[in-house]
């Protein structure tokens, strides 16, 4: 890693391409960034997966379990973008509801959850486009044991920054930008932006050198401070050698999702759906599963 230097603009680490996309569920047809290059949950923390759904047409269906059936989690949280189609979900807590165009899920599973998601009734009956990603975001040891809850984010109450010139718009779901501050609430400092950007439109970002940025372009292509273009599918991430993180529209209808954040400076350990500091510890989720702690959850 490069000495940190408070004034220079960020460099390029590298740019990572979409990678063969694969299903999860029968619903969800999915680009797993993180899986393809080692370490990256530690170099891009707190965020430790990035599973992309780029716009894809379904047909209408009368099966209203298209989706994810129930599965665990323990030890972060799950953040649904939907950006178009709707998904609904359901957990052992009782909750459950359903997220659409512009809206977000933010789901802590914390000590322990079974959840289920899958194309909401109506979408799934007249079929239509599905574009959503969903990150996982690491949760600090001290809180990695709180009790699972939701914060389900609407499309209008996000933040939203208006570029000059008619750059572009920059929705914030956490943290700011601009005088524009996201409703998620955060265990830890970061930022998620979701960018649309006409051409010649450009954003900058101004954080401590120490944080981790990336980009995911999702349509058209982006200039990065002046060099190496990324195009659609494309996964820019940073190094930590500056605060100055620039980038500037080659297409018109440009559309990236920006992930900044303070690292969380602590071990990982992840074994499928949990995501803890220690081995023990996951021994200790698979236990509490198979016990039937996570509480219960139907087909």
């Amino acid at each position: 890693m490069n000495t940190l230097d408070s004034t220079a603009t960020r460099s390029l680490a590298g740019i990572v391409p979409a990678p063969k996309p694969h299903w999860v569920g029968d619903g969800f047809f999915v680009h797993g960034y993180f899986s393809v290059v080692p370490d990256l949950a530690r170099r891009l923390s707190p965020f430790v997966l990035l599973d992309y759904h780029a716009p894809r047409v379904y047909p209408p269906t009368e099966n209203m379990r298209r989706g994810v059936g129930p599965h665990p989690h323990r030890g972060f949280e799950t953040v649904t973008i939907a950006l178009e189609g709707s998904v609904a979900h359901h957990d052992s807590t009782g909750a459950g509801g359903v997220i659409g165009p512009g809206d977000v899920q933010w789901m802590t599973a914390g000590a322990g959850i079974l959840h289920k998601e899958y194309h909401e009734a109506r979408f799934a009956r007249a079929g239509g486009i599905m574009h959503m990603l969903q990150l996982w975001v690491n949760i600090p040891a001290k809180a990695k044991m709180t009790a699972p809850t939701y914060q389900l984010l609407a499309s209008d109450a996000m933040g939203l920054a208006r570029l000059p010139d008619h750059g572009g718009i920059v929705r914030v779901l956490a943290g700011s930008y601009a005088s524009a501050s996201g409703p998620a609430r955060t265990f830890t400092p970061m930022d998620i932006l979701d960018v649309r950007l006409n051409a010649g439109g450009s954003v900058t970002l101004d954080r401590d050198p120490a944080w981790n940025i990336a980009i995911l372009v999702m349509k058209g292509s982006v200039r990065i401070d002046g060099g190496r273009e990324a195009k659609a599918g494309d996964f820019a991430v940073f190094a930590n050698d500056g605060r100055a993180t620039t980038f500037a529209a080659l297409a018109p209808e440009t559309h990236c999702m920006v992930l900044a954040g303070e690292p969380i400076d602590e071990p990982i350990v992840q074994y499928g759906p949990f995501v803890m500091n220690t081995e023990n510890e996951i021994r200790d989720a698979i236990a509490d599963y198979n016990a039937g702690r996570f509480g219960e959850l139907a087909e």
